[in-house]
């Protein structure tokens, strides 16, 4: 079998605080004299029910991470760790997801702190080789029209390369908010030429993966995995060229599913759709994007040439400029062809 770290490929769904080292989160919470609960710290990932009490749970861990980011210094030190850690595991590329309501209040503004992740992502992209693009996200659990703040902030820093704006997202409880309020922040993000990639299909199933699809629009979707409770739906959306971001470890760290050979992850490749794996938040789950990997080889049995299929499916449902995709697939065929 052959190293997973080293096989290249692209990393769609990673969240800016859920990306943090478990020790930098111990450092920036002495830093600001909080005190940290134990089970953020204690090297046991996160198991909740699928459940609103479940959900609770885990943003109350969530909230309590981000808590600690209080400087520009500690949100460019999570950039740069984020793109070192997925050097470290073979990624090309990373598109990494940040609401930046959170961070305004430390460094002046949701304008400003949009800035400093997209400035660190020029940065570390130099000092990696990891091509470091940047997806602003809104929170279902925020008013719609402070989506539409997020989608012209958005729109002004949109582009294709590294250190740019190039997807919008939303994102938190899928059971909150109406999701058709979102769709005029949608709409201005696909005028500045943004994709949209939003969550949908973890927690709540077809019906919710239909309604996301119908009003948002999306090019990839966050997740996606109940889709494959519907198989007309699920058909629909692989033949309009829907990546599915799916992160099996978040999956039953959530409830979702009571194993990771539970996640029906063959199911949609059986289908024929384009799944590109993700750590989602491994601050919490423990779990990194090559973890995803030896998920889908040690419990789904995929071997080697089907792994590298999961690669190339991350790279083409990245949104890379095509000359950086075929690049990282011309590696990919160079690792399956390795020993």
């Amino acid at each position: 079998m052959r190293d997973l770290d080293t096989l290249p490929k692209a990393h769609l769904h990673l969240h800016f605080t859920g990306s943090m080292r478990i020790s930098t989160l111990e450092e920036l919470a002495e830093q600001a004299g909080m005190r940290l609960p134990t089970s953020l710290v204690d090297d046991d990932p996160l198991r909740v029910p699928a459940s609103e009490r479940g959900w609770f749970r885990f943003q109350r861990s969530y909230d309590t991470a981000r808590a600690v980011v209080r400087s520009e210094e500690a949100m460019r030190r999570i950039v740069r760790e984020a793109a070192e850690d997925d050097a470290a595991e073979g990624s090309r590329r990373l598109e990494i997801q940040v609401d930046p309501t959170s961070y305004a209040p430390f460094v002046g503004g949701i304008t400003p702190a949009l800035e400093i992740v997209i400035d660190e992502a020029r940065t570390a992209s130099a000092a990696t080789g990891v091509e470091v693009a940047v997806i602003v996200a809104a929170s279902r659990t925020r008013h719609p029209l402070d989506a539409r703040t997020l989608a012209r902030l958005a729109a002004r820093h949109a582009g294709d390369g590294p250190g740019e704006v190039i997807g919008f997202g939303l994102s938190n409880d899928e059971r909150r908010g109406t999701t058709s309020e979102f769709a005029p922040a949608f709409r201005i993000a696909r005028r500045a030429g943004l994709v949209g990639v939003p969550h949908g299909g973890e927690l709540e199933g077809p019906e919710h993966v239909r309604d996301v699809v119908t009003h948002l629009k999306p090019v990839r979707l966050g997740h996606g995995i109940r889709t494959t409770e519907d198989p007309d739906l699920l058909a629909r959306l692989v033949d309009a060229g829907i990546t599915f971001e799916v992160c099996p470890a978040s999956n039953v760290s959530l409830g979702v599913y009571p194993e990771p050979g539970d996640v029906p992850l063959r199911a949609l490749l059986d289908a024929g759709a384009r799944v590109a794996l993700g750590a989602d938040d491994p601050l919490l789950f423990l779990s990194r994007l090559s973890e995803q990997y030896r998920i889908a080889r040690e419990a789904h049995g995929l071997d080697d040439a089907a792994l590298a299929d999961l690669a190339r499916a991350s790279i083409r449902g990245s949104l890379a400029a095509e000359s950086a995709k075929r690049a990282m697939l011309s590696e990919v065929d160079a690792w399956l062809a390795g020993p």
